[in-house]
């Protein structure tokens, strides 16, 4: 299982190994710097006969910088100190492998200034002069305890080494975190380096994985720096990703006999689909049935059922007579006929926001007991009501947008991205009402899922290329294939983000940019293979 810490959970972290298992703070840095240094040689090559900018700041982070640096003076390359504030604000562990380097006598060279910002080109060519080749900048100025803006020379420093052209070419590794990125939300504070790869201590960050974190990272790596397993188990952090391992863990419970049929693997029933928007209940279908559902029914508004029963063979449709272009209330009771026997309902794609529907919707989600997974429409009808929804009787899966979250909770969509991970605890939190019902599945870069006792997960697969109309509905599928097939929401949550995002992964790298989301649908039993090989 891999956790995410937050910023202060790592600092707890730190402290408990230092101060309750007795691991002095030198170790860990020593750990720190010479485990990036290993992980340099292995992703750059030997580092003989170079050099490397080494980028140091006023805190920790720094320490590490100057451990990297003594280690890769070790194997032939020549490290330049830069300090981004005078040396002598280092305190602690950092200010103790400050003394080491002065010992050994390497030149320190200070950059506070504007005015300053163009010696680090200086420095560069004063080393290709003397016939070296630059090995890597290392960005050991600011670590995880970031919060506020970069600004001034630091930014304008920032901005050099991601635009000039000279450094472009370089390998830029960050220390822990790329300076300028918030550790918890995946924020970029002011400017932030643009690493290519990061090495990061212990565990890997929430922010990270999430919005511009996913972008500046580049190459993620976990760097052991030796905190005892004992101090991670007794600190409950409640943040984890979604990976692989994970994934696989959770498909384990589904795992068919072969004495199965499609009885065996559950009836999902689908509402979903209006005038000019029947390819979303298209896609929802097309996704629950490459996801390994024995049987997916869709009901449809009766003058647009020609449309759905030429699109797919596989499913079955209900025709609704009292509904014309959309789905209403008048046809609640052959709804609630056709609920019986079914696994999970899936309500929402391209439903409307007709009267009629929206008083169906209102009515399905205070009395359907079964699982329900909410998507598109069906969420904007809730957020409507919000005020008046109570606790719902049976599980709910909410799968929005960041504008359908903010609309739950009435706030900007640009609230909802400052700190995603607290948009999605907060609105599971207000649909759930303590009943222990509900889940929330954030749709974003690094989808955050959260559940109703606060865990977050946050995925890890997913590309732009998903970036397009469509990708949604067919995720709402999966969920409600997942759940009839035996997952628990939660579960079936995770699990299918994970999927989507993968079957994504593979069309980009054998399509590339300019796929679509039926070829997302058509791309799940390669990825769900990939988990259970």
């Amino acid at each position: 299982m891999m956790i995410l810490p937050f910023a202060s959970e790592m600092r707890e972290l730190d402290r408990q190994a230092i101060e309750e298992f007795g691991i002095p703070g030198m170790v860990l840095m020593e750990n720190a710097g010479l485990g990036t240094v290993l992980m340099m040689e292995q992703e750059l090559g030997p580092a003989n006969n170079s050099f490397a900018l080494i980028l140091i700041g006023p805190g920790n982070n720094g320490g590490d910088g100057l451990v990297i640096g003594r280690h890769l003076h070790q194997r032939g390359c020549e490290p330049v100190f830069i300090f981004l504030a005078p040396p002598e604000q280092l305190k602690g562990d950092a200010a103790g492998n400050l003394h080491i380097i002065n010992k050994l006598g390497f030149p320190l060279h200070l950059l506070t200034t504007l005015a300053t910002v163009q010696t680090l080109h200086r420095l560069y060519q004063q080393q290709i002069l003397l016939g070296r080749s630059c090995y890597a900048i290392v960005d050991a100025i600011f670590g995880t305890g970031l919060t506020r803006e970069i600004d001034g020379y630091v930014a304008e420093l920032i901005e050099l080494i991601n635009t000039e052209p000279w450094a472009a070419s370089i390998p830029r590794i960050a220390v822990d975190i790329p300076s300028g990125l918030h550790a918890d939300t995946g924020k970029v504070l002011g400017a932030c380096i643009g690493a290519d790869h990061t090495a990061t201590y212990g565990c890997a960050k929430a922010g990270q994985l999430m919005e511009q974190g996913a972008e500046v990272c580049g190459r993620l790596h976990i760097i052991d720096i030796g905190i005892p397993s004992a101090a991670f188990t007794t600190l409950g952090i409640q943040q984890r990703a979604v990976n692989a391992e994970e994934t696989s863990r959770i498909l384990a419970g589904i795992k068919r006999k072969k004495s199965s049929h499609k009885g065996s693997h559950g009836h999902l029933l689908v509402l979903a689909g209006s005038i000019g928007m029947t390819g979303a209940a298209i896609l929802t279908v097309r996704g629950a049935l490459r996801s390994g559902c024995g049987l997916v029914s869709l009901c449809c508004p009766q003058d647009l059922d020609a449309i759905f029963e030429a699109s797919f063979v596989e499913a079955m449709t209900i025709p609704l007579g009292a509904s014309h272009s959309c789905i209403g209330m008048e046809d609640l009771a052959t709804i609630e006929q056709h609920l019986q026997g079914k696994q999970a309902l899936v309500i929402g794609p391209g439903l409307g926001t007709a009267e009629s529907t929206a008083e169906l919707v209102l009515h399905l989600y205070r009395t359907v007991q079964i699982p329900m997974v909410i998507d598109a429409d069906a969420i904007n009808i809730l957020a409507q009501a919000r005020h008046q929804l109570q606790a719902p009787p049976g599980p709910r899966v909410f799968t929005p947008h960041p504008g359908e979250i903010a609309r739950i909770l009435g706030i900007s969509i640009v609230e909802v991205q400052e700190d995603r991970i607290r948009a999605a605890r907060a609105a599971c939190q207000f649909l759930d009402q303590s009943a222990g019902q509900c889940t929330v599945i954030l749709k974003g870069v690094g989808t955050v899922i959260a559940s109703h006792d606060s865990q977050v997960w946050i995925n890890t697969t997913g590309n732009p290329g998903m970036a397009t109309a469509g990708m949604g509905d067919v995720l709402s599928g999966v969920v409600g294939a997942l759940i009839c097939q035996g997952l628990c929401p939660q579960e079936a949550a995770r699990a299918a983000v994970y999927l989507h995002g993968r079957a994504g992964d593979l069309l980009l790298k054998t399509i590339g940019i300019g796929y679509i989301a039926t070829e997302v649908a058509d791309s799940l039993p390669q990825a769900i293979k990939l988990m259970n090989p």
